[in-house]
């Protein structure tokens, strides 16, 4: 199965979507710990990113450019900190993505591995932290093992996004070691965590993408 820029639009622009569906049950999940203005800032950031696509990447043929406006515009558009993470983890992947306008399921598999790799070595985080990285390393991994194991990416992905949704669940449960909510302490305990309920967001749109893509 080959890709191309297109796919990348697409997924993009049904992670847009999905943000402003669920802006307000990200800062409702963000309230209860933080500043209650998770949905909104992603909302901000992704709207820029909007526009981009609209206007600037809508004939750009280079997924890698693609990726890198997509990850410095967010980064611009938000003054928090999942400005940096995002955008990190679009640049890594961005590399895996260049002098390439085809590619293929392994080399997804390898933008989502520097994806994930970025973003947890920007903020630093591990599992257990009740972070983003709850999501995005379990899902990381059962990817990597899955790919190897079928070569196939929809089968891969869709047995990692449950491992995404066992993480980002777990987080219900967890005490919050970075950001703001840390400084609650016990009181983090018994809400999900916005960030890693976002991340498990932007995995589904790109698992929704990539079966509409493939039919």
């Amino acid at each position: 199965m080959s890709f191309d820029s297109d796919f990348f639009k697409r997924f993009f622009n049904k992670y847009i979507q999905v943000i402003e569906d669920n802006k307000d049950y990200l800062s409702d999940l963000d309230r209860k710990a933080g500043d209650g203005d998770h949905g909104i800032t992603m909302s901000i950031g992704w709207q820029a990113v909007k526009k981009e696509l609209e206007g600037p990447l809508y004939d750009e043929k280079d997924p890698a450019k693609i990726n890198i406006v997509v990850g410095k515009t967010f980064l611009n558009a938000t003054g928090s900190s999942v400005g940096p993470l995002y955008a990190t983890g679009f640049l890594r992947g961005a590399k895996v993505l260049k002098d390439s306008s085809n590619f293929n399921e392994k080399t997804l598999v390898s933008y989502w591995e520097s994806f994930c790799n970025g973003i947890k070595e920007r903020g630093g985080a591990e599992i257990g932290d009740k972070t983003m990285i709850d999501t995005l390393e379990p899902a990381k991994n059962k990817l990597i093992e899955q790919f190897e194991i079928t070569n196939d990416l929809i089968v891969s992905f869709a047995k990692a996004l449950i491992e995404a949704k066992k993480g980002m669940e777990s987080t219900i449960n967890m005490i919050s070691k970075k950001g703001r909510s840390s400084r609650l302490g016990d009181r983090s305990r018994g809400g999900q965590d916005p960030g890693a309920t976002s991340a498990y967001l932007l995995l589904k749109s790109f698992m929704d993408s990539l079966e509409v893509y493939i039919i």
